[in-house]
């Protein structure tokens, strides 16, 4: 092919053809340009509170200057080199997050996404059994690859090529079918998958003797246990893990969103009963560089500014708040993972938060409206938005009374 210099270069607007993004996405029509700690701005420079942190991944507040040193500091130096050569990084991110976690006899596999570490956490569960069955739960969500998915209960988002009869869904918080289901199966499940706080579900917190009942059914029939803490881990609960509160240790922690404040960073923490062999799992971009460096500053951050305390502390007074909120159904979650139900007549209450009140929040279907800000929220950030949503349901029903 001859390169001719009488061809028109391409200019937008002029030619037709061009690359459109995969529409996957139900999109706000909004653009942000900066962020610090819970506020985002737009392009026109309009303000908002930040109560969805980009689905929990926010989570010691956007821009924080540590964080911002730290990346800036690693990427002057090397961004970015494989897993075939020593990065102390990950070494210091190990002993750092075994102390953070309270696991510090765990071994670390560091990944790229939530979806990633549970594909990892359920293939490693399976190397180490033996076995083939995994017990899921309903309205579960793990993630949208291979395995995650398999385990994921939303068949809309489960392609044919995903579908397996080796995962058993049970009902959430049901001990009587978990007991039978291990009765009949037992010796033929890999694992038990299980976050300690549905997300994407609607804010279910799983219970604490629902949990000790996994535990103790994987220990009696050798099964490995995952607590998926990819949304509910990393403090956001009130505590390093949201399984913490029932007092077990599961065999593997899946962990993302909150662990790199948005840098794409993740991992599994494994029981030291799980061992390692050359070649069982890989990653090209997992524990990079410039991904540990975040996730640092992340742990550095957590633990000089108390915020597992603060989502603690802060999680309650919000919660008690909108208990007292009538119109509000259902408060439920712990920490800064929270949820609550609105009635039909205020179905459209989570999108005047945005347009109205100019307030980020999240939702689960059919009538959820999740919160899930960074751990650094102030109370007078509460506040604000206490104080936006009685305003807002007060508008919505004096319009229904006209």
């Amino acid at each position: 092919m001859h390169f001719n210099p009488t061809r028109a270069p391409w200019r937008p607007g002029l030619n037709k053809k061009y690359m459109k993004l995969f529409d996957v996405y139900p999109i706000n029509d909004i653009t942000i340009v900066k962020a610090k700690g819970s506020y985002v701005w737009d392009q026109e420079g309009q303000q908002y509170l930040d109560l969805y942190g980009g689905h929990a991944v926010i989570s010691i507040g956007h821009t924080h200057p540590h964080y911002v040193q730290r990346i800036t500091e690693q990427l002057n130096k090397v961004g970015f080199y494989s897993n075939s050569i020593r990065i102390p990084l990950q070494e210091q991110l190990a002993d750092k997050l075994g102390k953070v976690s309270g696991r510090p006899d765990y071994q670390l596999f560091l990944c790229n996404s939530g979806a990633e570490a549970n594909e990892n956490a359920l293939k490693l569960a399976s190397f180490h059994t033996g076995r083939k069955k995994v017990v899921a739960f309903r309205k579960s969500f793990h993630g949208r690859t291979s395995l995650a998915v398999a385990v994921t209960d939303n068949p809309a988002i489960v392609a044919p090529v995903n579908q397996t009869e080796n995962v058993i869904f049970l009902p959430f918080n049901d001990d009587a079918a978990l007991e039978e289901c291990f009765a009949k199966q037992g010796n033929e499940i890999a694992a038990v998958i299980i976050e300690g706080i549905q997300g994407v579900g609607g804010i279910n917190v799983a219970e604490a003797g629902f949990l000790q009942a996994i535990s103790r059914l994987c220990k009696q029939y050798g099964s490995v246990f995952v607590a998926d803490s990819v949304q509910c881990g990393y403090g956001r609960s009130g505590k390093f893990f949201s399984h913490d509160f029932a007092g077990v240790d599961a065999d593997i922690y899946s962990m993302a969103k909150g662990m790199g404040n948005g840098f794409p960073v993740a991992g599994i923490i494994i029981a030291p009963e799980l061992h390692a062999k050359h070649g069982m799992l890989g990653t090209t971009f997992g524990g990079n560089h410039l991904a540990c460096a975040a996730a640092l500053a992340v742990l550095e951050v957590i633990e000089q500014e108390n915020l597992i305390a603060n989502a603690a502390e802060t999680g309650k007074y919000l919660m008690d708040e909108l208990k007292k909120i009538p119109q509000l159904q259902r408060v439920r979650g712990k920490g800064l993972m929270i949820g609550f139900d609105v009635p039909e007549e205020l179905k459209d209450l989570r999108k005047n938060l945005l347009w109205n009140q100019r307030v980020f929040t999240g939702e689960a279907k059919p009538n959820t409206i999740r919160l899930l800000p960074s751990l650094a929220l102030r109370k007078k950030d509460a506040d604000e938005f206490l104080e936006a949503i009685r305003e807002e349901i007060h508008t919505m029903a004096s319009v229904v009374v006209k």
